[in-house]
């Protein structure tokens, strides 16, 4: 069975077979633009569950980081896609001949702290959660383009779970998961995102930073970010709907709610028999979409900024079918997209 702790890639590992040739090119690489009419704002916090100690790290409380992106006034500086210890700490790290902030001044299209868009009714929310070893970055493109398209989103990282996530402090927090021998149990220590989703959505509705239209929630996730998404549709009442982009059900749920899971071919190597098994148990509308030419990670920035930055020749091809398939990545990351905004906009 795959595993899910080997399977992401995530941005600062594609960057590592950078050279000096491209190391310029590094600076001039941007986002796929939204597809939406409204622009984007950007505003990220930190939140602390004073009820609950961290799994990976025993003797501190479980701690959160949040991106929301909103509706906003086309005001403000440009948001940056990580902050300059994350990019710093990537280059640095990894050995990369790229500036520190190479990373950082990934274009994108949103803007920090913008001014949110009035809604009467309140804007519809959708929750995104990455797979393991990945950060809430790696779906950028996702977010702006359901914010674009009228959606507040809110990408979340889970303490201890992604690689070089900086949390208050100047705390460049690792993966702890990863690589861990023997592997954990997946079902069971995944369970504690579906408190991390508790936490941020109690936090969301009681702070109204963002007019929010609490009957219209729904959320997403990467891999590990997927079996969240079953498991959140199963014990959160507020959540009305679900995607899974290529994430197991490694315990079977009775869930009522629409339900989506979009497949590659070595999820379904992997994953097969699982989502067979609980398929009977999701009565509501359900849908497992196999996308041939894609890979694990196709959904994420990830491949397509490598080819942006020309290093998709540099990756072993067996990692690249892999993680980003047989297909064109910015077509795949736009199937993904477009996917997620009808989804919610047809079941919200």
């Amino acid at each position: 069975m795959r595993n899910l702790a080997v399977l992401p890639l995530i941005t600062a590992a594609v960057l590592a077979v950078a050279s000096p040739a491209t190391a310029t090119a590094a600076t001039d690489a941007g986002l796929l633009r939204p597809g939406g009419k409204l622009p984007v704002g950007q505003r990220g916090y930190h939140l602390t569950d004073p009820t609950r100690a961290s799994q990976w790290q025993p003797g501190q409380r479980q701690e959160l980081m949040v991106s929301l992106w909103y509706p906003a006034l086309p005001m403000g500086r440009p948001a940056e896609y990580m902050t300059a210890a994350e990019s710093a700490a990537a280059v640095r790290g990894l050995g990369l001949d790229l500036p520190d902030n190479a990373l950082q001044r990934v274009k994108v299209h949103s803007r920090r702290n913008a001014p949110a868009l009035p809604s009467s009714r309140g804007w519809p929310l959708v929750v995104l959660s990455p797979g393991m070893g990945n950060s809430r970055t790696t779906l950028t493109t996702m977010a702006e383009q359901l914010a674009s398209q009228g959606f507040v989103v809110a990408g979340i990282d889970h303490a201890y779970e992604g690689g070089g996530v900086e949390f208050p402090g100047g705390r460049l927090l690792p993966c702890k998961p990863c690589g861990m021998k023997p592997q954990p149990d997946w079902g069971q220590v995944l369970s504690e995102r579906t408190r991390d989703v508790k936490v941020v959505l109690d936090d969301l509705l009681t702070r109204r930073q963002v007019r929010i239209d609490q009957s219209r929630i729904g959320m997403a996730g990467h891999s590990a970010g997927g079996v969240a998404t079953i498991q959140v549709l199963a014990t959160d009442q507020r959540v009305k709907a679900g995607v899974s982009m290529d994430g197991p059900i490694y315990r079977p749920v009775d869930v009522a709610k629409p339900y989506a899971v979009l497949t590659s071919p070595i999820g379904e190597e992997g994953w097969a028999g699982l989502w067979d098994a609980a398929w009977p148990r999701l009565t509501g509308w359900k849908e497992r979409r196999y996308l041939p030419e894609t890979g694990h990670s196709s959904a994420t920035d990830n491949g397509y900024l490598a080819v942006a930055l020309g290093q998709q020749d540099k990756i072993p091809a067996n990692a690249w079918k892999n993680q980003y398939g047989t297909g064109d990545p910015v077509a795949s990351v736009r199937v993904f997209r477009d996917y997620l905004t009808g989804f919610f906009q047809s079941r919200l």
